[in-house]
Order: C-alpha cells, then sequence, then structure tokens
C-alpha cells in the first residue's frame, strides 16, 4: 500500500485551496511568461530617459531658456497635427467599413457564450444589470453568465444574490490579492468559462438585446483570424449636462468613425472596455488580459494583432453611464491615459518587434497621438491665447501653427457630428463649437497619469456607478 504523503493536502483542503492559487494565477501568470509584454516590469531605461528628456525639452521651449526651441516645437506640433487630421479627414471621406447586423437564419448549433461582468462596490447597479442580462436574446443553454466579484465586497455580492433572475447566474468570489485590478478578476473568471466566444461586460452596460446574438453568427461566418467583436458604446445619460454631451461627441468620433476607418486599414484597434467578444481559443493562446495593464482592453486589442489576428466591428450598441461631474471624469481619464502610457510602453519595446510597419505606425497614430494631445492641449492653448492678447504680431508670425489649430478642431468636430449621426443621433451645435474648451481638460488628466505612473502604476481609480436618475 502506498504511503501518503504528509505535506500533501487533503481532498477537501486542496478544492480550498484551490481558489487561492487561481487568483494568484490570474494576478502574476501573464507577467511570469509573458514579462516584455506585461505592465508589471514598468518603462525600460530608455523609454524612461525619452521621456525625461522630453519633458524637459517641452518645458524649456515653451518658457525660453533655450532660444530657437519653441519655434522648433511649434513646428514639431504642426507635424503632428497634420497628420493626426490627415488621418481624421481620410476617416470621413472613405466608407466605412462600420459593423451591420447579421442577417440570415440562425445556424442549428449556436455556439456557447460566456459573459463576465467584473464589479466591485456596484451594489446599486445589480437590480438594472441582471435585468438586461435576462432580457439578451440568446438561447439559456448555450449562454454562461458569470459576475465576477471581490470576495471581500459582500454588499454587491448581497446585492447581486437578492435579484430574481430568469437564467442562471454564477456569482464569483474573487480571493484578496494584488494587483486588484479588472483585469485580474477577468482573468480568474477565464477558468471558469466553458463557452466557445467569451464576452465583457461593464455593471453599468446596457446592451443591445441582438448583441450576443449578432456577435455569436458574426463568428460563425468568420475564418478562424477573427479573434474580437467591438460592439460600439456611447452614454445613456450624454444629456445630462455639458460635459457628458462632450463625452458623447468624443465616443461618437471614435467608436463610429475612426474605428471603422481602422478596421478599412487591417490596423490593430485600442478595444474599448465592455462589449468585447473574444473568440475563447484566441484568448487564451495570447495569454488572456494582463493584470497589471489598467487599459487591459487597448492592451489586448495590440497583443492580438501582433498574434496574427484581425478585430471587427458589430453593429448592437451599448449604452453605459458617463461621469457627469469633473472629479470622476477626471480621476477615470487619469486611468485611461496612465494605461494608454503603459500599452505604447509595452508595444513599443524593441524586444518586442513593435518597430515593424504598419503596428509600429498604428500604435503612434492611435494609443501615441492620444497620449501626445492629452499633454499638449492645455500647454498649447495657453500660450496660443496669451500670445495672441500680449504679442503684437504674433498671429502674423505664428499663422500656421493657428491654422493647424483652427482646422483640427474643426476636423474633430466634423468627426464627431457624423459620428453621432451613425449612432442616429443630432449633435448640438453649441456643443461642437464649445469642443475646444473640453479638450484642455485632459491635461491635468495626463499629468496625474504620468505622477501615477511612477509611484503608484497600477492603482485602479474606481469610477462610481448609478448615479444618473434616468432609467
Amino acid at each position: 500500500m502506498a504511503k501518503e504523503d504528509p505535506d500533501k493536502p487533503a481532498p477537501d483542503e486542496a478544492r480550498a485551496l484551490r481558489p487561492r492559487i487561481w487568483a494568484s494565477e490570474a494576478s502574476q501568470q501573464f507577467s511570469r511568461l509573458h514579462p516584455d509584454m506585461s505592465a508589471r516590469s514598468g518603462l525600460s531605461g530608455r523609454q524612461v530617459v525619452g521621456l525625461a528628456v522630453a519633458l524637459l525639452l517641452l518645458i524649456a521651449g515653451l518658457s525660453g531658456l533655450i532660444p530657437g526651441l519653441k519655434p522648433a516645437l511649434l513646428l514639431l506640433a504642426g507635424l503632428f497635427f497634420t497628420t493626426t487630421i490627415l488621418l481624421r479627414v481620410l476617416a470621413l471621406i472613405m466608407p466605412a467599413a462600420h459593423g451591420k447586423a447579421v442577417t440570415g437564419e440562425r445556424l442549428a448549433t449556436l455556439p456557447r457564450v460566456t459573459i463576465i461582468v467584473a464589479a466591485y462596490d456596484e451594489a446599486r447597479v445589480m437590480a438594472e444589470l441582471l435585468k438586461r442580462l435576462m432580457d439578451l436574446d440568446y438561447p439559456d443553454d448555450r449562454l454562461q453568465l458569470i459576475l465576477a466579484l471581490e470576495e471581500h465586497d459582500t454588499a454587491t455580492i448581497n446585492a447581486a444574490r437578492a435579484c430574481e433572475v430568469t437564467r442562471q447566474v454564477t456569482i464569483l468570489a474573487t480571493p484578496p490579492g494584488e494587483p486588484r485590478t479588472k483585469p485580474r478578476a477577468l482573468n480568474f473568471a477565464l477558468r471558469h468559462s466553458r463557452g466557445e466566444i467569451i464576452a465583457v461586460y461593464d455593471a453599468e452596460d446596457r446592451p443591445s438585446p441582438d448583441q450576443v446574438m449578432t456577435a455569436a453568427l458574426t463568428f460563425q461566418q468568420a475564418g478562424p483570424d477573427l479573434a474580437c467583436l467591438q460592439a460600439p458604446l456611447n452614454w445613456y445619460n450624454r444629456d445630462k449636462n455639458w460635459l457628458t454631451r462632450q463625452f458623447a461627441l468624443e465616443y461618437a468620433a471614435h467608436f463610429r468613425v475612426m474605428l471603422p476607418f481602422f478596421v478599412r486599414l487591417g490596423w490593430p484597434l485600442p478595444l474599448g472596455g465592455t462589449s468585447n467578444y473574444f473568440r475563447a481559443e484566441a484568448l487564451r493562446r495570447v495569454g488572456g488580459w494582463d493584470a497589471h495593464n489598467v487599459t487591459e482592453d487597448a492592451d489586448l486589442g495590440f497583443r492580438l494583432h501582433r498574434a496574427g489576428y484581425r478585430c471587427d466591428l458589430i453593429a448592437p450598441p451599448t449604452l453605459e453611464e458617463a461621469p457627469f461631474r469633473v472629479r470622476p471624469w477626471f480621476l477615470q481619464r487619469t486611468r485611461w491615459i496612465k494605461g494608454y502610457i503603459q500599452t505604447f510602453a509595452v508595444h513599443s519595446r524593441k524586444t518586442t518587434g513593435a518597430t515593424r510597419p504598419p503596428h509600429w505606425i498604428a500604435l503612434s497614430l492611435t494609443l501615441g497621438a492620444a497620449i501626445a494631445a492629452a499633454l499638449l492641449h492645455l500647454p498649447f492653448a495657453a500660450l496660443s491665447t496669451l500670445a495672441l492678447t500680449q504679442e503684437p504680431g504674433a498671429l502674423r508670425d505664428l499663422w500656421p501653427y493657428y491654422l493647424f489649430a483652427v482646422t483640427g478642431y474643426a476636423v474633430a468636430a466634423a468627426t464627431a457630428w457624423l459620428g453621432m449621426r451613425r449612432m442616429g443621433w443630432t449633435a448640438r451645435l453649441f456643443d461642437l463649437l464649445t469642443m475646444p474648451l473640453y479638450w484642455p481638460l485632459l491635461t491635468p488628466s495626463a499629468v496625474r497619469a504620468l505622477w501615477q505612473l511612477a509611484f503608484n502604476p497600477y492603482f485602479w481609480d474606481k469610477t462610481e456607478h448609478g448615479l444618473t436618475d434616468e432609467n
């Protein structure tokens, strides 16, 4: 008779330990297996030096400490604006390859779909979330619903358990661990997922009822190179105030104009954090989510592209709740910009081969442009206004820059207008004209993102939901 190992846990103990092991793997496995692709490794030495030099040159040039540097910076800014303007103009005039609702008879066997909602401190929206999940048009026996909640978040767990549901919902209590981020919870839930398609929703989402069916049929009719489908996002409380209307314009331009253009170019998509549908095999092949990246969605879009997959769009949208006060908007945007910097740093390292075009071009003109714009909007808006009011002949001397700025804002407004039209909404003229007042708000968030990147890189600024008094 074989002797038992006294150090081996008993079967019951092993089962109890399994969630803790899986939670640890959800946190650390990606960074351990793919250290060069994980945000855990931070910026490389060259990247730190390059960023520091760029910031010092920017400060020195704008303050006039180095003669001749300010015109050079303005020239670089003009080239940057020209490139982004041309990109938007092409997106405006080129027919969009935007997703269309899939038609035709349903196939005999639909793929099994797992929907994961990773939520923390979301007790107030649980009832509405589960109601929306119950309304999805998809067979019950082909749909697995998982709520990935934090083990200590008893308020959200109890709120979910108290809801009346007509479908089976699995509540996963994710054991504690670091970093405490959404991608960590998604990795933990992926262990329990049985679907051929893995979908990710946020707690406040209101997806179109036909969205899951559209995604499933699209995957069935596509080749194995299709790894992800993104549904367009916008805000159900877009008319709450000026800030939410500006947010709606921004999202309409991004999801209805720019992303369709990127699809047509064959570029990687900086995915939104929700209403993503992944082919499970492809998702697992690239290692799931990076728990240390606070914009795990954008990172995953680029990793899928690098692995030879493509992403596409579907038509049925998801509406979310936009922050309608400045501070929550500021905190959310800080996290997004920080995550964009993390993702840009990871995918621009020489060791990853990201320098190959068109990957490098796409990386620079999507995430790179977003980071640069966030850092530059307020300084250049302030300096240009100061020059116009205090320097005689500024308009004559700097007219190319002002032309770039005016043209850039006009093209951006046209992109937002077209995006809203494709959403089936009407953009207000006042909101389009006041877009230049919205963009400089990005700069304080970008500065805070750099600070967090240096001292608290994996901190997840939580966005509070369920605050809008409308249904």
